[in-house]
This record gives C-alpha cells, sequence and structure tokens, in this order.
C-alpha cells in the first residue's frame, strides 16, 4: 500500500506517527486524532499507529496496541499482519508472546470475512523455529499454508520462512524439497537454503552441500550473491579446511565492492583460523573498523587454538577496554586459551568473573572448560570436585575431559570412574573406550587393556578410523590409516621408508602405547608408520612444492608418537607443518611445536 497513489502517505497525522511519535502522551493525542478525524475506518492509518505504538519501548506497548486494535471498526488480513508481525518482532526475544500471536491468527481464522494471505505465515514460522515447545504447532501451520493459500500466493517469501523454519528443527531434506519447488529462486530463496545448510554445518556435516549449492547458484540462474550468501560459504570453506575455495570468495567479495560486514569479516576470521593462516585472520579483524563481541570471540579462539593463550588474553583485556561486554562464548574461548598453555589459575579467576563481575551464569560448556583446565595441569582431584559440586549434571563431554586427562597424567582410579559415567552416556563412543585403553597401556597393565577390548565387542563398538586430509592446488586428499586407495600410493609408501630411515639416524625410538587399537594383527611399529597424518605428509612431501607449507586436518586428536615424528620431519625436510586435529592446532617448525608438548 505504500506507493504514490495511496492518499494518507503526506497525511500531517500519519507523518507526526512515523518521526514523533515516541512518548505514550504523543501517541495517545495522535491516536485520538485519528479517531475524530475518522481515519480510525481506514485500514492504512490504522497499521500505521499500531506499528508506532509496538515499534516503542514503552512497557504497556503491547497491551496499548491491542486496545486500539479492539476498537477498530473494520479489521482486515493487512491488520492482522501488522500487529501479528509486530508483536513478534519487537516483543518475543523470549518467546513470550507467541502464543497471543497464534491467538490473534485463529481470530482470522474465526472471520468469515477474510483469510490469511502469504503476509500471515512468516512472522509465525520465525516464532515457532525460535521455541522448541513451537516446533508442533509451526508443522501444522505448514498444513495450513497449503490449505489457505493459492498457489500462486504461495511467494518465494513464505517458502523463506519455511525452509528457515525446517533448518532449525534439524529437517534439512524437507529444506531441500521445498527449494526445488522452485525453478527459478530468488536471491532471498538462495539465502534461506544456503543459511539453512550453514545452520547444520557443525551438527550434520552440510559443508560440502552448501559449496554445491552455491556453485549451483553461480552456475544455473541469474542471481548475483550478496553478503548473507557468502557467510554460509565462508563458514562452510572454514569447517572444511578450504582454504582455496575460501580465499575465491574473499577476492570475490572485495573486487565487487560487497559489504565486509562484520558478519562476514568473523566468518572470514574463522576461515582463516581453522585453515591454520593466524595472520591472515589477525589482518581481517585488524581492518574491521568496528568490531563486535562476535569477532572478538573469533579471534580470542584463534589464538587459543594455535596455542598463544597470552595473545589471547591480552586480546580480551582489549576487548574490556574497548568497552564491550563479554558473552558466554567469550568466556568459553578465555578460558579454554588459558587451559591451552597451562595458565590454570588464570583460568579460573575468570571462571569466576563470569557471575561476580559479568552477571553471567556459567553453563555445563564452562564448567567442562574448568574441568579441561585442571586436568591438564594434572589437578585431577580438583576436576572431580567440580564434576560432583557443579549445580548441573555433568554430561560426557565433561566426563570424556577428565579422561582425557587421566590419559595423559596416568591415573586409572579417575579414569575408570570416568569410563563408567561415559559407557552410561554414550555406550556406542569407541573413543571414550580407547582413552581408558591408553590409560591402561601407559601402565603396562595389558589385562586392563584386553578387558577394554572385550567391554567394546560387548556394546559392538567399533573404533573409529583416523582420518587425515590436505588440500593441494585445490584438489582435496583424504588418507585413513594404512591407506592403500590414493593413485599415488607407490611413491607415499618409498617416502614413509625414506622418512623412516631418516628417523632412525635421529635416534626416534616409536612410542607403540597409543597404536593397539588401530591395527590389532599387525606390529606396532609398522602401525604407527601408516596413521593416516603420516601418509598425509608423506604424500605433501611428494606432490607439493619443496619448502612449501603442509596443512593437515586430522578427526581425531594426534597420538604421541605422531606428535614427536611431525617434530622430527619438519626439520629433515625443512617444512612448516600444520596438524589441525579434534581439539587445536599443532604448528611445527625446526623441531618444535607451538603447542610446546601441553597438549
Amino acid at each position: 500500500m505504500k506507493n504514490s497513489s495511496n492518499p494518507f502517505l503526506k497525511h500531517p497525522i500519519l507523518q507526526i506517527l512515523q518521526t514523533k511519535c515516541k512518548t505514550l502522551n504523543t501517541l495517545q493525542q495522535t491516536h485520538a486524532q485519528i479517531i475524530t478525524t475518522g481515519l480510525i475506518l481506514h485500514t492504512y492509518p490504522l497499521t500505521q499507529l499500531l506499528s508506532a505504538i509496538l515499534s516503542s519501548t514503552l512497557p504497556t506497548s503491547v497491551s496499548y496496541a491491542l486496545t486500539a486494535f479492539n476498537q477498530a471498526p473494520n479489521r482486515t488480513t493487512f491488520i492482522f499482519n501488522t500487529i501479528i508481525s509486530s508483536i513478534l518482532t519487537h516483543h518475543n526475544h523470549h518467546g513470550q508472546h507467541t502464543h497471543l500471536a497464534f491467538s490473534l491468527y485463529n481470530q482470522i481464522l474465526c472471520l468469515k470475512s477474510i483469510k490469511p494471505n502469504s503476509y500471515t505465515y512468516p512472522s509465525l514460522f520465525k516464532a515457532c523455529g525460535s521455541n522448541p515447545v513451537w516446533v508442533k504447532h509451526g508443522q501444522a501451520l505448514h498444513a495450513h499454508v497449503l490449505k489457505f493459500l493459492d498457489p500462486n500466493e504461495y511467494d518465494q517469501f513464505v517458502l523463506a520462512s519455511l525452509i528457515s523454519f525446517y533448518s532449525k528443527c534439524g529437517k534439512f531434506g524437507v529444506c531441500r524439497y521445498l527449494f526445488g519447488q522452485v525453478s527459478q529462486p530468488d536471491l532471498g530463496l538462495w539465502n534461506s537454503m544456503l543459511s539453512a545448510y550453514n545452520s547444520g554445518v557443525l551438527d550434520s556435516g552440510l559443508s560440502v552441500e552448501v559449496l554445491c549449492l552455491f556453485s549451483d547458484m553461480q552456475k544455473g540462474s541469474k542471481v548475483k550473491p550478496n553478503e548473507v550468501g557468502f557467510v554460509a560459504l565462508i563458514n562452510a570453506c572454514a569447517d572444511l579446511g578450504a582454504f582455496s575455495q575460501g580465499i575465491w570468495a574473499h577476492c570475490y567479495l572485495v573486487k565487487n565492492n560487497l559489504k565486509l560486514n562484520r558478519f562476514v569479516v568473523t566468518s572470514l576470521i574463522d576461515l582463516y583460523v581453522n585453515c591454520g593462516f593466524l595472520e591472515f585472520a589477525h589482518q581481517v579483524f585488524d581492518e574491521l573498523p568496528k568490531k563486535d563481541v562476535f569477532c572478538y570471540n573469533a579471534m580470542i579462539r584463534g589464538f587459543a587454538t594455535h596455542g598463544y593463550g597470552h595473545k589471547a588474553l591480552d586480546l580480551f583485556e582489549n576487548m574490556v577496554l574497548e568497552g564491550l561486554t563479554p558473552d558466554d562464548v567469550t568466556m568459553v574461548v578465555i578460558i579454554s586459551a588459558c587451559s591451552h598453555v597451562g595458565l590454570v589459575d588464570k583460568g579460573c579467576e575468570y571462571f569466576n568473573s563470569m557471575r561476580e563481575k559479568y552477571g553471567l551464569e556459567p553453563k555445563v560448556e564452562h564448567y567442562g572448560c574448568l574441568v579441561d583446565l585442571l586436568g591438564r595441569a594434572g589437578r585431577l582431584s580438583e576436576a572431580m570436585e567440580v564434576l560432583n559440586t557443579m549445580p548441573v549434571k555433568p554430561n560426557a563431554v565433561l566426563w570424556r575431559c577428565l579422561l582425557g586427562a587421566t590419559r595423559t597424567h596416568g591415573n586409572l582410579d579417575f579414569a575408570e570412574v570416568a569410563l563408567d559415567h561415559l559407557v552410561k552416556l554414550e555406550p556406542e563412543t569407541s573413543g571414550n573406550y580407547v582413552l581408558l585403553s591408553n590409560v591402561y597401556a601407559r601402565l603396562k597393565n595389558w589385562e586392563g587393556v584386553k578387558r577394554v577390548r572385550r567391554l567394546m565387542k560387548d556394546h559392538g563398538v567399533d573404533k573409529i578410523p583416523g582420518t587425515s586430509v590436505l588440500e593441494i592446488d585445490g584438489v582435496f586428499h583424504e588418507f585413513l590409516t594404512a591407506d592403500k586407495t590414493h593413485p599415488r600410493s607407490q611413491e607415499i609408501y618409498l617416502k614413509i621408508n625414506e622418512i623412516n630411515g631418516k628417523l632412525h639416524e635421529y635416534a626416534h625410538k616409536p612410542r607403540t602405547m597409543d597404536v593397539l587399537f588401530d591395527l590389532e594383527d599387525e606390529d606396532g611399529e609398522d602401525a604407527l608408520s601408516y596413521h593416516s597424518e603420516r601418509l598425509a605428509i608423506a604424500f605433501a612431501l611428494v606432490a607439493s612444492e619443496s619448502g612449501s607449507p603442509i596443512r593437515i586436518i586430522k578427526n581425531l586428536r594426534v597420538c604421541v608418537d605422531c606428535h614427536d615424528y611431525t617434530k622430527l620431519v619438519s626439520v629433515i625436510y625443512k617444512r612448516e607443518i600444520v596438524v589441525r586435529d579434534r581439539n587445536r592446532f599443532h604448528c611445527f617448525r625446526d623441531g618444535s611445536c607451538s603447542c610446546l608438548d601441553y597438549w
């Protein structure tokens, strides 16, 4: 209705609503004028009044808007849509008014003179997706869309809201089906689908789907991507460690003058951090003139996972000095930064400051960081006390932190307690059994090792195979332990033999304790030789330019012997080797690692 033919656009009373109407007194005076002049009989003036009331900061704005709405003599679908959308947009931050919005929607259904249209549903779907209690109502609402909307009205705006709703429910197959119903999606629909996949990247491994969908948008449509699509693309590249595709995306943004806003910059920081290019991440961070908490969180996490805990702490202090208030994520990454470099007392200080200084209530993930912090430092009794006294029930992640610490420090009593809890919480997770097996092996308790293996068989648990991925010339190469499927496998194994020969010259003695689950029927030293990251390193030495860095992504924690092995390879072949494992980055250079062997 907002076009040049609208007779109310320049009406002085409505102009007051759009510019000066901020206080209750002004709103009431304008409301009275709308009634006395008869403007209340027309849809547009009433919707402008409702919008002004609900966009104000008045504590009584919802009740006042409902009073004005209920007094309206002629309530149209447009008026209903306005009040529903405005309530959900401005006053539903914790889902407290979702029920009210659905009550208003129900009134539309009860009136014979009107029916819902394509503008009725998007805000309702958004409200349902934001609150688990209302998910089933969102699915019922989808049935209403099919019932009440003519196929021609079933526009891409409604589809976009449906896709967003189902993505929040984790139903990505439904999202893809809905998206496939449109022959020529517009930019909004492409962005909705990309964002849907992006929301499931970490939980569902949909990163490859994001890359494929983005490629389809470029090849098969006339739509040009904007910043929203690029955030999804860059996040997917960050998850995969796809540096070539990520750097292409960054270059495209710059060349096409797309805005490097805080969302784009945060995703770029994550990209460069996850690909092992910390200096690039820092450069992008420094170039952003106005930084928010999300940007700081990403950069602090980057320093922490690369082993630069002191830099992470300095950046945190700068953030606070700039007047930014830390959030839950900030405290997770800063305590993790302390954990990675052994700053135990400082990490405990940050944990205690959450309530005292920042008014944040510690969540499970914060207790997990605290247990990890204490456990890495060998303060296992304190870590156990945290688990036994924390106000919420510890989850599997927390018990696994303790179990991992017992492996490092060889405490069998705490290890058995941790596994007992883990078997109840995650009976099919192989990594838990492997951790305990390694504790037994380090203590030379071979009966314990056999007992853990029997326990795995009793629960039908198989060990997750170790995989390592690296990118050379834009092509990804994946290796499994003892893998011989690569086209250049013969060269790879010859290179491994060469490396092993050179390692003997450096008096390297393999530590076989951590390989008992890898290749049960082979000699332990041979099993170590064919760990996935060693195959990846050998291939990189064969296939990449001499002197160029080697960057590997591993799905499991790097074993102790592979850590020693990689340090020596970095010296022998004069290569920088960056390994991103499940927990952090290890940057090997000139025989040392950035973790300083504290991991």
